[in-house]
């Protein structure tokens, strides 16, 4: 497998081949600058006014807030610009948190929602649909983990990694999980419960912050450029808005299929949590303080829940 650093370069180089791309870097700064916003723009005018004209304002919050979910990724590896490495301890506490914020979303924004509603389709059935729902992404992640070569948080040492191969098979781990957490945030807002959405957003974003941390340091410790690094690690967050904007169109689309999307997305995350999070706070043998955060992480959702919900 090609490691991550060349799969970056030659994509960058087919960009920079490109004529349109050679036209605008020769023009003056400002007409530069002013030609990539420009392009920019135009282009989420398109695609933003295609998913409003196709499917409605909700999906266009939706499809904007996984974005934002996804971007995190790259908030959170913005301290490799300055820094090769963080302590254990604390990256333990980012993790403990980002666990326990994920499992208030899960049973406050996923299950519990999805219960109700499936309770309004049909009378005590929404336990039964939630749950197999949970069964399933939990068994989707399952045998994307079997069926794709990848590495586990507890595989790969935040700061000392051996090869960028190593490192690049732990970023496809990243990048598998981030997928259906896109999707649980298109999921929620397909239930048409705007802040219920923007909560869960908000949880699967600050969840991102030490994964791309854990996916620029190493990167750094290994040679590869530090802006290249950060770049890196926010690609690993940009699939989420592909799974946000399939939860939420599928679920826009077939309202009676949603108690089950969003059990298989709170089963899904469920799986990371406990695969892959958890067991990174606990592999150092400093797992107190990660504990501690976890039930902090845990209240502050619940909070938000209480006062936005």
């Amino acid at each position: 497998m090609a490691n991550i650093q060349t799969f970056f370069d030659d994509h960058v180089a087919t960009i920079q081949a490109n004529s349109t791309f050679k036209k605008i870097m020769a023009l003056p700064t400002a007409q530069r600058w002013a030609s990539f916003i420009g392009l920019f723009l135009v282009s989420q005018i398109i695609i933003f006014g295609s998913l409003y004209l196709l499917f409605g304002k909700i999906v266009v919050i939706g499809f904007f807030a996984s974005i934002m979910a996804g971007m995190a990724t790259g908030i959170g590896a913005l301290p490799a610009l300055f820094l090769t490495q963080i302590s254990d301890r604390l990256f333990n506490s980012l993790l403990g948190m980002a666990a326990g914020v994920m499992l208030a979303a899960t049973a406050f924004s996923l299950i519990l929602p999805g219960i109700e509603f499936g309770n309004q389709l049909s009378a005590d059935t929404g336990i039964w649909m939630v749950s197999a729902g949970m069964i399933i992404g939990a068994l989707f992640l399952h045998f994307a983990d079997e069926k794709l070569p990848h590495l586990h948080f507890d595989s790969v040492s935040d700061t000392h990694v051996e090869t960028l191969q190593k490192l690049s098979l732990f970023i496809v781990a990243i990048t598998i999980h981030n997928f259906p957490e896109g999707m649980s945030v298109g999921v929620s807002f397909g239930t048409g419960d705007t802040k219920n959405g923007m909560i869960l957003a908000i949880a699967i974003g600050l969840q991102n912050i030490p994964e791309g941390l854990a996916v620029a340091l190493p990167l750094v410790g290994l040679g590869v450029n530090r802006w290249k690094a950060v770049a890196i690690a926010t690609l690993t967050g940009l699939v989420e808005p592909i799974g946000g904007l399939l939860g939420i169109t599928m679920v826009t689309a077939f309202s009676s299929i949603l108690p089950l999307a969003m059990g298989f997305a709170a089963g899904a995350m469920l799986f990371v949590i406990s695969e892959e999070i958890i067991p990174e706070t606990h592999a150092k043998g400093r797992s107190r303080i990660a504990t501690f955060m976890l039930m902090f992480g845990f209240i502050v959702m619940m909070a938000m829940e209480q006062f936005l919900g």
